[in-house]
């Protein structure tokens, strides 16, 4: 079994699905976020592209949802570094128009009708857990040996015990986090409104859980899925169980894309070492231009189509 090193003392900028120095272990562990994770589960050709070949293909422009999800963020991390007196319903609508921008929009009237929304949602979430609560930590990045993997992301927002929602359902939310224990939180701000299944299947948000018990030595097994716009919070308490078999999906996902990229290098064929995935996902594909499958597999979306009406 590899040894495990400490969870600090990596480069920041060294993200991905690279080994680390043999002299670690017999093993080495597999670097990962879980992002390049979900890519390769995407489509392997859309992994090789973006974080395999140099230089890396151009990207497709912006689009508006994508947008306005980081602007939300950006308004709520600022939120939660307000003192507490001063996170009012005014003050969070304005950390939205600080961080606006008008990126894949249709045209001003279409920025600022969202503009507008989203400072709704900042001023309800000022009067809700999200304003009234301190957070363990905001947009924190982690690094932590999970398994055979060094996980690393940031987590939008760790809190302490049951978390921020309150009632929700599911088969694993009456089991309790302990109040000793971190919940993870990941806001999202797209037109579906997720469910506690949605949580509970998570592998980002489990292997958050893992790495952040691992980096702040407290119990993480709860993980919540905030949508904004609603209100809703969705939330799973997973077990060693359920923890441990995202933890073996994510290795098997590293080592099949590890494996991969060795090939490459070795001389393989790209074409069957990544083969194309396509779906409903090449519509936002951002190198389709280069994929002639993905292109012929779904038209294009207008940058503001996927906005929620």
């Amino acid at each position: 079994m590899a040894r495990t090193p400490p969870a600090t003392g990596y480069p920041d900028g060294q993200l991905g699905l690279d080994l680390l120095d043999p002299d670690f272990g017999a093993t080495a562990l597999h670097r990962v976020t879980p992002a390049r994770l979900d890519t390769w589960d995407a489509c392997p050709r859309r992994y090789r592209m973006l974080h395999v070949d140099r230089p890396a293909p151009s990207r497709g422009g912006a689009f508006a949802h994508t947008t306005l999800g980081a602007v939300v963020h950006l308004a709520l991390r600022a939120l939660a570094e307000l003192p507490a007196d001063r996170r009012t319903p005014a003050a969070a609508a304005a950390l939205v128009g600080r961080h606006w921008s008008d990126e894949g929009f249709a045209d001003a009237a279409q920025a600022a009708r969202y503009r507008e929304r989203a400072q709704d949602w900042l001023a309800a979430a000022a009067e809700g857990p999200a304003g009234r609560n301190e957070a363990v930590a905001v947009e924190r990045r982690l690094s932590a040996p999970v398994g055979e993997l060094l996980v690393e992301g940031r987590v939008d927002r760790l809190d302490d015990g049951a978390g921020l929602g309150v009632g929700d359902g599911g088969a694993g939310s009456d089991r309790g986090a302990g109040s000793d224990g971190l919940t993870v939180v990941d806001f999202k701000t797209g037109r579906r409104v997720p469910s506690d299944t949605d949580a509970r299947d998570s592998r980002q948000l489990a292997l958050y859980a893992v790495a952040a018990a691992h980096v702040f030595r407290r119990p993480c097994r709860r993980v919540e899925l905030h949508h904004v716009p609603s209100g809703t919070v969705a939330g799973w308490v997973h077990d060693d169980d359920s923890l441990r078999a995202h933890v073996a999906a994510a290795e098997r996902t590293a080592a099949a894309a590890a494996g991969a990229s060795a090939a490459l290098s070795a001389g393989g064929d790209p074409q069957a070492l990544f083969p194309v995935r396509t779906g409903t996902q090449c519509g936002t594909c951002p190198v389709r231009r280069h994929c002639p499958e993905g292109r012929a597999a779904v038209p294009e979306p207008r940058p503001w189509d996927l906005l929620a009406p």
